[in-house]
């Protein structure tokens, strides 16, 4: 079988539809049992498993009451131990800024890319993860057992998928090897394994001054402005002019090993690491040293506001001193920091003593602990090696990425002995959760190449 033919003749077909889909994730559409698109996108991924099975492959979509699904593929294997291979569903909202001839909903292919949402993140996991399989069994290469796991609930937090765990526990049995699809790559000229990710608080800060607005001439100067006290509290956490975060809660030791290997991330990505962000002309990075630059988006916490209420649209403002104002704040935290209890001292920080008596509260909303790999055996490190050189030609890469997957600290949790494959396609400008995102086709049919390779390669060592 040759997996790139495959998947221009099987997969992209089905990514196709798979974009139509708008499966937003239960975050975004309250109402996803009613609109039935998760189950739309869930059951067309499981059609296409069942065409396209490998013989002795077992498939079920497990509903427990009121979640999201889940689809399970159960594939025996002639090496000892079971191998885990995860991926998702949902998609993100629509987002505005899609370019004409594109739109979430509208996929389109254009030189080796396939523009719409959640293609590469994350609808072509379980589409990777079965051809790998496929072309193992027609290669008549031995692999582990494996269980694919796709949820439907990443892009909310992954809040149904431990009961899921515990449900099929005896069924997904303790794996060695757990194979992430989620994650990202900083090109697309060699495989990129993840070896960190960063948590995250998002939250809402309200600062209340008044019962109802007032005319800004008869009050400023004598009530102060709820927006001004806002920056006044963002100043606790995070420097206005350098965006660097304050308080050592938010901070950690960052290993040794990971900052070699940002340094030779800079080396190899140059200015594409800044580059590759639609910066308006004449906007400059935050820091330029290179290497700053993958610790700052891997293992440094920055802060930013990403929704506010409470402020008329411009069209609309008039000359009124508003009774308050919210912001929706987004604390990216390093990944051995947990975030629960650092939830608790940001809120703590944010309404102590607020200025003038104002009514100030921070509601925390989604917390998750970011996630730190184990250390890689030599038979995972030479695997990655040999399989990047194969299909790539170059040697792989490591990196930490600076968004959250919360399954993975689940995982890391629940499997301490277990090595991790943490990879993916989301790679520069391909814009997942913004506008135009596009999957990298000729990245994904080499990745999928390469995770066929390790999976024979954890047979091998056994």
């Amino acid at each position: 079988m040759k997996i790139s033919q495959f998947w221009d003749d099987a997969i992209v077909p089905a990514l196709v539809d798979y974009i139509r889909i708008p499966a937003k994730s239960p975050h975004f559409d309250k109402a996803w049992q009613k609109n039935g698109y998760l189950e739309a996108a869930v059951e067309l991924a499981a059609g296409w498993c069942r065409k396209h099975a490998v013989p002795g492959m077992k498939l079920e979509v497990v509903r427990l009451e009121g979640r999201t699904p889940v689809l399970l593929v159960e594939m025996e294997g002639k090496a000892p131990g079971t191998v885990l291979m995860y991926g998702h569903l949902d998609k993100q909202p629509e987002m505005i800024g899609w370019r004409e001839g594109t739109g979430p909903w509208t996929p389109l292919i254009e030189d080796g890319r396939l523009y719409g949402r959640g293609g590469a993140d994350d609808g072509y996991a379980v589409f990777c993860a079965l051809s790998a399989l496929k072309a193992l069994h027609e290669e008549k290469r031995p692999h582990a057992r494996v269980v694919i796991l796709i949820e439907c609930c990443e892009e909310s937090g992954s809040y149904d998928l431990p009961p899921y765990l515990e449900v099929l526990s005896e069924r997904i049995q303790i794996p060695s090897l757990v194979v992430g699809l989620d994650s990202g790559c900083g090109n697309y000229e060699q495989l990129w394994g993840t070896t960190s990710l960063r948590g995250l608080i998002n939250g809402v800060l309200t600062v209340e001054v008044l019962s109802e607005g007032v005319h800004s001439g008869d009050a400023s100067g004598v009530v102060a402005s709820s927006f001004r006290i806002a920056r006044t509290l963002l100043e606790r956490i995070d420097a206005a002019d350098t965006g660097i975060v304050r308080h050592a809660a938010f901070h950690t030791q960052i290993p040794p090993e990971r900052a070699a290997q940002a340094r030779r991330a800079a080396e190899v990505l140059g200015e594409e690491i800044w580059r590759k962000f639609p910066f308006v002309p004449g906007m400059q990075p935050m820091q330029a040293d290179l290497a700053d630059l993958v610790l700052n988006r891997t293992w440094r916490p920055f802060l930013a506001v990403t929704g506010a209420d409470g402020l008329p649209a411009p069209a609309s403002a008039g000359n009124v001193l508003r009774p308050r104002t919210e912001l929706v704040l987004s604390l990216r935290l390093p990944p051995t920091v947990n975030a629960e209890s650092t939830a608790r001292q940001l809120k703590a920080i944010l309404e102590a003593d607020p200025p003038y008596g104002a009514r100030v509260t921070f509601q925390s909303g989604h917390c998750a602990t970011g996630w730190h790999a184990p250390e890689t055996s030599k038979w995972l490190s030479e695997a990655l090696e040999s399989a990047s050189v194969r299909h790539f030609g170059k040697p792989a890469m490591w990196m930490g990425e600076g968004g959250t997957i919360p399954f993975m600290a689940m995982l890391g949790a629940r499997y301490p002995q277990a090595q991790f494959l943490i990879t993916g396609v989301l790679g520069p400008h391909s814009n997942a959760h913004g506008p135009n995102e596009f999957l990298h086709l000729g990245y994904a049919k080499r990745l999928t190449a390469c995770v066929a390779d390790v999976l024979a390669a954890h047979a091998a060592k056994a």
